[in-house]
């Protein structure tokens, strides 16, 4: 995660988030919220401190109170530089002395308070013991939707991240595949996804042949050979928003089953995006898109959930799952990802981001979702 964000939203964005969350975590029953350097953090603030440190920093939120930013005093010069800092009380502390006790001064003392689901054990363990009275949940238990509706500056975003995606792809399908290795077609994502944009690569699955069937295949040393089916999934960072998007491509002329599972993946993947529109349960979409792969015979072939939440992070609330009955609210960003994996043969996934308008759905990916052929 970088700090590319800081540079999009001012101090009024970042103090209308804290507040909101803050008034958020009231509405759910807590003291408060306790914000661990991370994902959360950067959206709250636009403070991302050293990727690895024992040294506490800690967002204390509560509502009535003003948003306090607990961080070490050698961090403290970068934590004022962060776009959200107007907004913030900074309390640093040196080495030596006891941060859990300057922390638990702005803590109810036998208050429940949502914490960072990557929190240090260390951290949670040390303030327990500074609060013995205090309780604590996980903030996605807590509050699963804080990031998940995307206001139209963070829109714009999402959309010129999946524009970038798109690009990737369009110049992707026309490099050799046939005769090269799975690493060296997933080096050729990673190097385009930066071209345009991306600041971050988190994932470049190229899946071929009887690869295909695992969803999280990793690229590896399987030479891709012409007759192959290709699972395509690649996706990061770009200005601080999150890209995601999965194209299957074919090494030369499919057979007549490769093209039916192909179609029947399209279908099913148009059916879960029509199924979009406010006040829809999550499940909704996850029920449109398995019913037409179940209806064509391979409902069993059909192994994960359809969508996830995407914004500041790839993998985020909401879920398109079966038993989520959360309502589609405008705004909210995610998958719609259906697909079908035959163990030892071949796979098929094609996945757009979907973003919830007014009216329906928008999607942020719009490369042909076709049977491509490739070299």
């Amino acid at each position: 995660m970088t700090g590319s964000t800081a540079a999009s939203f001012t101090a009024d964005d970042y103090r209308a988030r804290m507040e909101r969350a803050a008034r958020t975590a009231a509405e759910a029953g807590l003291a408060g919220l306790l914000v661990a350097p991370g994902p959360d953090l950067v959206w709250l603030t636009g403070y991302t401190p050293p990727a690895v440190t024992e040294r506490l920093t800690l967002l204390v939120l509560a509502a009535g109170q003003d948003p306090v930013l607990v961080v070490p005093a050698l961090e403290a010069p970068d934590a004022q530089k962060a776009a959200g800092a107007p907004a913030l009380t900074l309390r640093d502390w040196t080495d030596g002395k006891d941060p859990y006790a300057a922390t638990a001064a702005l803590l109810d003392a036998s208050g429940r308070f949502g914490i960072s689901d990557n929190a240090w054990a260390l951290h949670l363990l040390a303030l327990q013991q500074a609060v013995p009275g205090s309780s604590y949940t996980s903030l996605t238990e807590a509050l699963p939707m804080l990031r998940a509706v995307k206001d139209a500056a963070e829109l714009e975003l999402m959309t010129a991240a999946g524009a970038a995606a798109d690009a990737t792809f369009e110049k992707i399908r026309n490099v050799p595949f046939a005769g090269r290795r799975e690493a060296e077609v997933a080096a050729d994502l990673d190097r385009l996804l930066r071209r345009y944009g991306h600041e971050q690569v988190d994932f470049t699955i190229v899946a071929s042949g009887p690869n295909g069937a695992n969803p999280h295949h990793e690229a590896g040393d399987r030479v891709i050979e012409r007759g192959d089916m290709v699972v395509l999934d690649f996706g990061g960072l770009k200005d601080g928003y999150g890209s995601d998007t999965s194209r299957t491509v074919h090494v030369g002329e499919p057979t007549d089953e490769e093209r039916r599972v192909h179609d029947t993946v399209r279908e099913a993947q148009e059916a879960g995006f029509r199924a979009v529109r406010p006040g829809a349960a999550c499940q909704d979409v996850d029920r449109a898109a398995r019913a037409v792969i179940a209806d064509a015979g391979y409902g069993e072939y059909f192994i994960h959930r359809t969508g996830h939440g995407i914004g500041v992070t790839t993998h985020e609330p909401p879920y398109m799952i079966e038993g989520e009955e959360r309502p589609l609210v405008p705004g909210m960003c995610f998958s719609v990802e259906p697909g079908i994996y035959l163990p030892g043969r071949f796979g098929v996934r094609i996945e757009d981001i979907v973003t919830v308008t007014e009216d329906g759905g928008r999607r942020l990916n719009t490369t042909s979702r076709e049977l491509v052929i490739v070299e």
